[in-house]
């Protein structure tokens, strides 16, 4: 058996559309895997179409006809059969073989496979694919099946091709075409393994625990009738189990126990140690066929059965509670074959060094590749997989039903062997559509995807993987009487902050688990800038509008900051504001979704990627800079973390421990002015269980401020970060706006090290290092840093620039909130 990768000699050609001189008739030299895109920019033909305004002039690619060709050489080694394999094409595409159709496809979200052999001839060969344009494709089949309710302005919805493709409201629309996964010839005799499912489960005994392997082995034979003996077996750990088969068996069944197995943990609740699977199909002893991959031995339970507040959604993880701390994950390249496996471990290394412990895979992207699952495998990060569904409605006659089963099919089976992967979800917000967006009226009768997401999609998962749970929607409350977005059942999505009110309005929610919620902030400045050239920049620029996606996007950064921060004054004041308010209005949210513990059994935040540069949700912009969300993310996300929330006796301290010590110890309370000096002061006494929380109330001589503008309250506990009060907002507060000292420390041994070193003369908000805007490849390990009068902080730089390190202590590299306002005379006013 050989696979023979047909990934050389490609090239690209315009067959119709609305395309440019330049581009018509020319012969493109092709990437492959790839799409037309970057074979164009590749080619000097388009420019960047992330720059400026180039998505708007370059629309005419999504919807032109491209076809890719190569010529191969080849030789029959007498394998009974030899299949094209295509592991991804978008989409829609027919396929020749020396002019021959040898196939059509319809999906991009899953693979092909068609025997060739009668059309191979000995030498050269000739390969063509030619690709119906994306828009007219999707037009087209909206028209011919009925038009349904979806998001934005193509009907993707009509296309089995990732949702945000053709644009979102973080996301640039980018019709793509090409054969953006592997492509090859597959020669192959006898059995082959199509594939494996190794479904894994634990045996708990007095002494010890068994892991149980049970693995699904499907079949495929070039003749149903060769001579055996057959036989089929399947390695993990030093166990093995085979069983005999006949030619033609599609399924063999292997079960095996595995000794004092080492149980794989989500991050922060074990190790993660993973086991390598082999399996084999033997003829008379002769190996013909290996599969193998890595598994870790779990179990997976979520329990939504009512109680006295509604219904919860509590994962457990080897039947231990996971309180989830999570991000929602978008495709992290707008063109996805730019995706490898070093730029997937370095966001998943952005996920855990956050603390996350989970990432959901949202459902208007794409089924992942292994590799992705794989650096969640290894690094504790659980997923949440959406099947691919959003914010959209769905046909579910046959001809769009039958892809969607087909690929479902083939995404379960593939994903199956990670044990990072925990959830499979249904859809995103499409049931919560049905029911508040109109779209029973403007449906008119017509099939909307119910059918997949109460029956075809639950019905797969319990046939080909019944180890995982399987979630209709999200939100989604778990009683089809139930409104799917009700706060007191299962999951829930929070959007009316940021898109109509204050993020104040986060603490009148009280969801048991929050599966998306989110507040927008541009992208680092270097990020920016390098792709907006309005002059003068400016929010409402044209570029920077072009880079802002969502409605009214910069207007409701505006109306965020109101009552929280002074207003901007220059563009420099207005990046530095929206991306501090994004990170207050998370933190804000987060902090009161995980005091509400434990009937709140989690948070996901929107969202942790960008697929281009561009203002969004996201704690991690394109360019793989961390924005201040992150470092706030990595603050309230502690495992240990004591947050002042409002309750019904008073100000209250919730101290939550997610971890397995227990916590006893005293807590130091202390009402101070900026300047350190002490009102009130009085230290209590407390104890946390592990994976526990308790509250404190605050005496009310703590609590009653005589001047809000210029005092606050902190609590400081052993082990966790102080938690402070401020009893005012920022534009209330009479802050110094120049509060630090600050210099370059001396050179750390190790090269690229610059250490800035700040103290502060009084209470600093916020500290934070924009370091690209010194140097647009450094980096800094720390941020959003508050100190109170005389604490002092470290900052470790990791620059090669040879700038003077001088210029890491401008004005607009070291920010902080107090600097919002210099300058003010109101502020001025206060102090005198």
């Amino acid at each position: 058996m050989a696979f023979r990768p047909l990934h050389e000699n490609w090239t690209l050609t315009a067959a119709d559309g609305p395309v440019p001189d330049a581009v018509r008739g020319a012969s493109i030299p092709a990437t492959v895997p790839g799409c037309a895109h970057t074979d164009l920019l590749a080619a000097g033909l388009i420019a960047p179409p992330f720059d400026g305004d180039n998505e708007a002039e370059q629309q005419w690619i999504g919807s032109t006809v491209w076809r890719y060709e190569t010529r191969f050489d080849w030789q029959d080694d007498g394998s009974d059969r030899h299949d094209l394999v295509a592991e991804g094409l978008d989409t829609v595409a027919t396929i020749e073989l020396n002019g021959a159709v040898v196939g059509r496809t319809e999906n991009q979200h899953r693979s092909y496979r068609f025997d060739v052999r009668p059309h191979l001839v000995d030498g050269e060969n000739s390969l063509v694919i030619t690709f119906a344009s994306p828009v007219a494709e999707a037009e087209a089949r909206s028209a011919a099946h009925g038009p349904r309710p979806h998001t934005n302005h193509h009907p993707y919805n009509a296309l089995r091709k990732t949702a945000s493709n053709f644009g979102w409201d973080w996301g640039i629309d980018v019709a793509t075409s090409g054969i953006w996964k592997p492509i090859g010839l597959d020669s192959w005799s006898g059995a082959r393994i199509a594939s494996v499912r190794p479904l894994v489960g634990l045996s708990h005994r007095a002494d010890g625990v068994d892991g149980r392997l049970d693995a699904r082995v499907a079949l495929e034979w070039a003749d149903a009738s060769a001579e055996g003996p057959w036989e089929v077996a399947a390695s993990v750990a030093g166990v093995t189990a085979d069983q005999a088969v006949e030619a033609g068996t599609t399924e063999v069944r292997l079960e095996l126990e595995v000794p004092d197995v080492d149980v794989w943990w989500p991050i922060g609740h074990g190790d993660q140690p993973l086991y390598d699977v082999d399996v084999q199909v033997a003829q008379a002893s002769t190996p013909v066929a290996h599969w193998s991959s890595r598994i870790g031995f779990r179990t997976v339970h979520v329990d939504t059965a009512p109680d006295a507040e509604g219904s919860p959604f509590v994962l457990r993880v080897n039947d231990e509670i996971i309180q989830v701390r999570g991000a929602n994950w978008i495709p992290d390249h707008a063109f996805l074959a730019e995706v490898d496996a070093d730029r997937y471990r370095r966001r998943v290394r952005d996920a855990s060094e956050a603390n996350m412990n989970l990432l959901r895979v949202w459902g208007g992207g794409i089924y992942e590749s292994d590799d992705f699952y794989a650096a969640c495998d290894e690094a504790g990060i659980l997923v949440w997989q959406d099947f691919l569904f959003a914010c959209a409605a769905y046909a579910e006659e046959e001809w769009l039903a039958v892809e969607v089963e087909a690929e479902a099919r083939e995404a379960i089976t593939r994903l199956s062997p990670h044990p990072s992967l925990v959830i499979w979800n249904g859809n995103n917000e499409n049931i919560w559509g049905y029911y508040d967006w109109g779209w029973q009226e403007r449906l008119e009768g017509r099939t909307w995807g119910l059918g997949y997401y109460l029956s075809l999609l639950p019905g797969l998962v319990a046939e080909l993987d019944p180890s995982r749970f399987y979630s209709p929607a999200s939100p989604y409350s778990f009683d089809e009487a139930l409104h799917p977005n009700d706060a007191a059942h299962g999951t829930m999505h929070i959007w009316d902050v940021w898109n109509t009110v204050d993020y104040s309005v986060y603490r009148s929610h009280r969801p048991r688990f929050v599966s998306e919620f989110g507040f927008q902030g541009p992208p680092a400045w270097s990020t920016l800038v390098d792709v907006v050239h309005d002059e003068p920049l400016e929010p409402y620029g044209a570029q920077m509008l072009v880079h802002q996606k969502a409605n009214d996007g910069n207007l409701k950064l505006e109306r965020g900051m109101q009552g929280h921060l002074p207003e901007p004054r220059t563009i420099d004041e207005w990046h530095w504001a929206t991306q501090l308010n994004q990170a207050a209005a998370v933190r804000f949210g987060i902090e009161h979704f995980r005091s509400l513990s434990p009937s709140n059994t989690g948070a996901i935040v929107w969202q942790l990627n960008d697929n281009w540069p561009v203002v969004s949700w996201a704690a991690v912009d394109f360019a793989e800079h961390r924005k201040p969300l992150w470092y706030t993310l990595r603050d309230v996300y502690e495992p240990r973390l004591a947050t002042f929330q409002p309750r019904d006796e008073g100000l209250a301290l919730i101290v939550l421990n997610d971890t397995d010590e227990p916590w006893t110890g005293d807590i130091r309370l202390q009402r101070t002015l900026f300047d350190g000096t002490v009102l009130a002061e009085t230290v209590v006494s407390a104890s946390v269980p592990a994976r526990g929380e308790t509250t404190v109330t605050i005496p009310t001589e703590l609590a009653a401020f005589g001047d809000s503008a210029r005092e606050i309250l902190t609590a400081q506990l052993d082990g966790f970060a102080t938690a402070i009060h401020n009893p005012v907002e920022i534009v209330d507060q009479a802050l110094d706006p120049e509060p630090l000292e600050a210099e370059i420390g001396e050179a750390d041994a190790e090269d690229g090290i610059v250490l800035v070193e700040v103290t502060a003369r009084s209470y600093v908000r916020d500290i934070t290092l924009l370091v690209d805007r010194f140097d647009a490849a450094a980096r800094v390990d720390r941020g959003m840093v508050t100190l109170l009068a005389g604490e002092r902080a470290v900052f470790r730089v990791t620059t090669d620039s040879a700038l003077d390190r001088a210029g890491l202590l401008a004005p607009t590299v070291l920010r902080h909130a107090n600097s919002l306002h210099r300058g003010r005379s109101v502020l001025a006013d206060q102090v005198g």
